[in-house]
């Protein structure tokens, strides 16, 4: 039995759901209002705040089904912005499962049409999808993960702590964040004491912000 499944989420929008970890890939109460709120608009938009940057390089933990990609990407083409985004995904889901996701209806046919004939080789080597966009999706555990690169923001996506305790331990939270330039954006749809110590701990100045539906916070940092 597939252990992935998909499900309409409350906004109409789809999420998948793995039965193996017991959780769904996005927030049951909306996928695209999630997305669009803890990362687009708490993520990116904030980062872009009183800034006149013409390229931002993303990591994202836990691609997934790439819907957070997908929304960052159209919104930087629209606002004349680069994005280099790099995604770390142990798990990468097939093409078929990415093109059943509907998420073309929240973004422009051209990005659509090129995220579906380049996701297999952005698996394997850096793409370039239109003319302001490259994308990289690195097919490995989180710890294992390595460049030399430096980011602007991350994105830390993984499934929850009571799934997935260690992607959210001290050890994977800094291992991340080591690859984040000083002044960078760290957010995540999460909120734990937990992860406010490891956070402070590290040197971030956090902020609990508002969360998505049917979470009342989440939390960003920024590198000091």
């Amino acid at each position: 039995m597939d252990p992935l499944s998909f499900k309409v989420t409350a906004d109409g929008s789809k999420t998948l759901f793995n039965k193996e970890i017991g959780e769904h890939y996005h927030s049951h109460h909306g996928a695209l209002q999630e997305s669009r709120h803890v990362f687009l608009d708490s993520g990116l938009k904030y980062l872009l705040q009183g800034k006149e940057l013409q390229e931002v390089s993303i990591l994202e933990v836990g691609f997934g089904t790439g819907l957070n990609f997908l929304l960052s990407a159209d919104f930087a083409f629209l606002n004349r912005i680069s994005i280099d985004y790099t995604g770390i995904e142990a798990h990468p889901l097939s093409q078929d499962l990415i093109a059943e996701t509907g998420y073309q209806e929240y973004i422009s046919p051209l990005l659509w049409d090129s995220f579906q004939a380049k996701y297999p080789s952005a698996l394997i080597e850096e793409q370039i999808l239109n003319p302001v966009c490259k994308l990289h999706i690195a097919s490995t555990t989180l710890l294992q993960f390595e460049t030399d690169r430096r980011f602007d923001l991350i994105y830390f996506d993984a499934f929850a702590a009571a799934h997935q305790p260690e992607m959210w331990s001290h050890e994977a939270i800094a291992h991340t964040t080591k690859f984040l330039k000083p002044g960078g954006v760290f957010v995540t749809y999460a909120i734990t004491g937990n992860l406010k110590r490891s956070m402070k701990a590290l040197g971030f100045l956090i902020e609990k912000a508002p969360g998505a539906p049917g979470k009342r916070e989440m939390l960003r940092a920024v590198k000091s």
